[in-house]
């Protein structure tokens, strides 16, 4: 309770006050965790609210982290002239609890390349896809292709692969986005 005091932030007035021997930390990340040590345990739930929490935004304007010679964080505040282990932006943590799935999405036999990729953005990713010219390659590769990604079709038929790349630029043009005409087609033999 004294480091807390010491950094200006024991207001106990919280909902999230800290059962007796426990501790709140955080990582280099920005992710808090909590430190039992009645049991000597660490853990990344809130102890009564069960809540994961992250720091959010930057250090106050003056302070900066700094790791001793142990390896454990610290933080500087050059205003105060001061040092204290305690992060200054517990103040401000947020609650960082991921949503779950009400269901389990399941995939069977039936299931389609755009049904698994449906909600995903492959901007900037570059796939290979082999055997792209037919079959489960070509739709893959269609999926990968209309989900952003840079597709490269890995295929042993050059006038296949062009049309399996014509085949996909068409979909592309009149079903998702305007017109793409941008292709090259490499033979690497």
């Amino acid at each position: 309770m004294a480091a807390l005091r010491y950094a200006g932030l024991d207001d106990t007035d919280s909902e999230d006050e800290l059962p007796p021997g426990w501790e709140e930390r955080t990582t280099k990340d920005g992710w808090v965790y909590y430190a039992n040590h009645t049991e000597e345990k660490t853990q990344w739930e809130h102890p009564k609210t069960g809540k994961r929490k992250r720091v959010a935004g930057d250090l106050p304007y003056g302070w900066e982290q700094e790791t001793d010679e142990n390896g454990q964080v610290f933080f500087v505040d050059h205003i105060n002239k001061r040092t204290t282990y305690v992060d200054p932006r517990l103040a401000f943590t947020v609650d960082d609890n991921p949503t779950k799935p009400t269901t389990q999405q399941r995939y069977d036999g039936s299931t389609t390349a755009m049904e698994i990729l449906q909600g995903r953005d492959f901007t900037g990713k570059v796939v290979m896809v082999t055997g792209a010219n037919s079959g489960i390659g070509f739709e893959t590769a269609k999926s990968f292709a209309l989900h952003g990604a840079h597709v490269i079709l890995a295929c042993r038929n050059m006038a296949r692969a062009s049309e399996a790349v014509s085949r996909i630029l068409e979909e592309w043009n009149t079903k998702y986005h305007p017109p793409l005409e941008k292709c090259r087609i490499k033979n690497f033999n």
